[in-house]
């Protein structure tokens, strides 16, 4: 139904493409600000959940340590297919 949203994603070479389909730092981020608030049941003032969300972030910031596998490869891939957007 929506594969034609995902045949440009074939035009890239293979290092580029694991790039982008195993850079989903965001998609971990939200899971696990999900998993934190629903734990808790309520807050009683705004500064308390940004408190809570500080926290979260550093505490997965601390598991942020693997980076993606080849990634000077693809980023030689990038810098071929997008020159004119990544400086040399």
């Amino acid at each position: 139904m929506h594969w034609q949203n995902v045949i440009p994603f074939f035009d890239y070479p293979e290092d580029i493409r694991k790039a982008i389909y195993t850079a989903n730092a965001i998609e971990s981020l939200n899971r696990y600000q999900r998993k934190v608030m629903k734990t808790k049941g309520c807050f009683p003032t705004e500064a308390s959940i940004m408190k809570i969300f500080y926290l979260a972030l550093a505490n997965i910031a601390k598991k942020w340590t693997m980076p993606i596998r080849r990634w000077n490869s693809a980023m030689n891939q990038f810098a071929i297919k997008f020159a004119d957007r990544i400086p040399v």
